[in-house]
């Protein structure tokens, strides 16, 4: 823990304009980004006495080692300059709007001769009507699937397209009439053009004349005593009526519009936004995010802009409601409009209609905070208490907050494959997982002898047993660790062979080190472009690895062997469930419902399937190739087409001489070679 009183830097040196300013941590890695009209004044209030922050406040400045900053010339430079820093260094203490998925749309593609229906994600393309965005695609599908009743427009691909117009029958959906079938002539290209035009306008909420002319219909019938087409056509009613009474107008005069709800407490804080496009709610989204600072309401509709930043595909709407206006609501609403291309108005709702589903968004907004709170209150208690627990079992000076997980996963030691998996502040940190392909002694792990097949391959790369393989694993990691903060200069040093022996530490500084592929490492631990961290620039508080004492000692000889002897070691064995420290001769046992042990049998557990992932993906590739080797005359090139003509060796088996032949590049004798090879094998 830093004392911010190390790093503080004097109050002359600040600059009193505006700006943006970033905390890094001791490895140089970014944790916070924040903006301010004055940042003399600003930074200042960081290095007060720690009892008058908040508590997130706190950890951050505790955590961090350096503060920097760069001057601006408006709000809204530092509004941009915020957020593409919050984009790019993903700091651990900032509020994050946001999550990882894309927003699906419904899209007519009205540019094509045929035009077709489809669920879509992605950038928008010209000649396409969009409706949207939704929550869910599954919700998109179901309204489809309500309309081509009554609006029966293509939805198939080009692919599927192409071949019921060349065979001349039309796919399922042409048979329950849930498609006019213009592949095959049902309809012309200009008949299906207009039931299309018809579908826009049901979905452009022009449902009335519809309705009525279908109730006509059902009613003329109905005196025609044509009574199974009256029944469809009720049938389509219902249908119809399904979906406005799904989509119902919440806004008027076609209103296009975002309205944000926020819920907060102390700690955390609950934003609730529905797309209201055309005046209906087209989707609804949440988040619940951590508050690092103690700021209000309009503090944290600040961030709100991350929400566009971060899915650019989700599109911005020609008004912004929110619960309260931010000090600084006019250079938002100039960033949005610079995002937009054209104004964006974001404004508070006072009265009528925007005004009570305002209410009802927020309502929201609470009701999804304390569902969150009721949920997640067992969670960050049990987190809290297994670092704590853990921490005070195996004798760690600090709370581990980074630990890695290490696994070797292997079928009678071929293919033989490593896996770190990390976890900061107990929970997993994804992006930070890697994997290892074993080397071996020999090195030629990664390289594949002309002619052998890649069982043999696999053979000569594995490593003697696992705890050798192990041993390769942690040597490779903090070799790049040790290499990234060494900065070695690499630019013009003839490269060593990436299977030569270890650099000493002594020696460490005589050449370049190698990353996995034998290329040199970067200079430093941060990128001095981007200013991002490197991959393996940070290294953990603890190191878990799977197994016992064995594998422990050998982990921690490793290491120490490296000089990384700052980096806890413990092992955990799968029997009993034992905790392993190295140099010792028992190991630590902890209570079966200790919150401590749950926590490292999940890192152990989500190492083992991070691995076995791997290494089951390299062994079918490895089972595919070595079948396919075999066969004389045919190479790699001619391998990938079959595969992908066929998508599979089982399929491949199953075609005839003439089909393989059909496939671009093989010969009448390389595929008769093909088919005797695959035929008497599946004998």
């Amino acid at each position: 823990m830093a004392d911010p009183s190390t790093y503080r830097p004097k109050p002359g040196e600040i600059p009193v304009e505006p700006g943006v300013y970033r905390f890094l941590d001791g490895h140089g890695r970014v944790i916070y980004v924040g903006k301010a009209k004055s940042l003399r004044s600003r930074l200042s209030s960081y290095f007060q006495d720690l009892a008058g922050l908040h508590p997130r406040t706190q950890q951050m400045v505790t955590t961090a080692a350096k503060v920097e900053w760069t001057v601006v010339g408006t709000e809204v430079e530092a509004l941009t300059l915020e957020y593409a820093w919050i984009k790019e260094f993903d700091p651990r203490f900032n509020i994050k709007y946001r999550d990882d998925k894309s927003y699906p749309f419904l899209a007519v593609t009205m540019g094509e001769e045929v035009p077709r229906v489809q669920v879509m994600r992605g950038s928008k393309k010209t000649g396409t009507k969009y409706y949207g965005p939704y929550t869910h695609a599954w919700a998109i599908r179901e309204t489809v699937d309500q309309l081509l009743r009554v609006f029966p427009v293509r939805t198939c691909s080009p692919g599927v397209y192409k071949r019921a117009a060349a065979s001349g029958r039309p796919c399922l959906l042409g048979y329950i009439d849930k498609c006019s079938a213009p592949c095959v002539g049902r309809v012309s290209p200009e008949e299906h053009r207009e039931l299309a035009e018809q579908f826009c306008h049901f979905m452009d909420g022009e449902t009335g004349p519809h309705m009525k002319r279908l109730e006509q219909q059902m009613r003329q019938a109905a005196l025609d005593q044509d009574f199974e087409r009256a029944a469809r056509l009720r049938d389509d009613i219902g249908a119809l009526r399904h979906v406005v009474e799904k989509n119902a107008i919440v806004l008027p005069d076609a209103t296009d519009a975002d309205v944000f709800g926020l819920a907060a407490d102390e700690l955390e804080a609950s934003v609730q936004v529905f797309h209201v496009r055309g005046g209906r709610i087209r989707g609804q989204r949440g988040w619940v995010v951590e508050r690092v600072e103690a700021v209000d309401e309009a503090g944290l509709v600040e961030h709100l802009l991350e929400v566009y930043d971060d899915n650019p595909t989700m599109g911005i709407p020609r008004e912004v409601l929110v619960p309260v206006l931010p000090e600084n609501a006019e250079a938002i609403a100039d960033y949005l409009s610079g995002l937009r291309g054209s104004r964006v108005s974001l404004r508070v709702p006072q009265r009528g209609d925007k005004k009570a589903i305002a209410e009802t968004v927020r309502t929201n907004a609470v009701q999804a905070l304390a569902l969150h709170k009721t949920r997640r209150a067992g969670d960050l208690t049990s987190r809290s208490q297994a670092l704590a627990e853990l921490t005070e079992a195996i004798g760690l000076t600090e709370s581990p907050l980074r630990i890695e997980c290490y696994d070797i996963s292997h079928t009678q030691g071929t293919h033989q494959t490593g896996s770190m998996v990390v976890f900061e502040d107990g929970m997993p940190k994804k992006s930070d997982y890697r994997r290892f392909v074993i080397r071996g002694e020999q090195g030629e792990g990664a390289k594949t002898t002309a002619g052998a097949t890649a069982g043999a391959a696999a053979s000569s790369a594995a490593s003697a047993d696992d705890t050798a393989a192990m041993d390769e694993v942690l040597r490779r990691r903090f070799k790049r660790y040790l290499a990234e903060q060494a900065g070695i200069e690499t630019a013009g040093v003839p490269q060593p062979d990436p299977a030569a022996a270890d650099v000493e530490e002594s020696d460490r500084d005589a050449g370049p080190q190698l990353d996995d592929d034998g290329v040199p490492l970067a200079t430093g631990p941060v990128d001095p472009e981007t200013g991002r961290a490197r991959k393996f620039s940070y290294p953990p508080n603890l190191v878990v690895v799977d197994g016992g004492l064995p594998q422990v000692n050998a982990a921690r000889a490793a290491l120490d062997d490296l000089g990384v002897d700052e980096v806890a070691v413990i092992g955990l064995a799968k029997r009993l469930e034992e905790v392993w420290i190295p140099g010792e001769d028992f190991p630590v046992i902890l209570p079966r419902t200790s919150p401590a042990l749950y926590l490292l049998q999940q890192l152990r557990d989500e190492s083992h399937r991070f691995a076995i992932s791997h290494h089951r993906s390299r062994r079918g590739k490895a089972m595919t190739r070595s079948v396919l080797d075999d066969i004389p005359g045919l190479g790699a090139t001619r391998q990938t087409a079959l595969l992908k003509h066929f998508g599979s060796v089982k399929r491949l088996a199953q075609a005839d001489v003439a089909e393989i032949a059909a496939v671009k590049g093989m010969g009448p004798a390389t595929a008769q070679a093909v088919h005797d090879a695959l035929s008497s094998r599946e004998k």
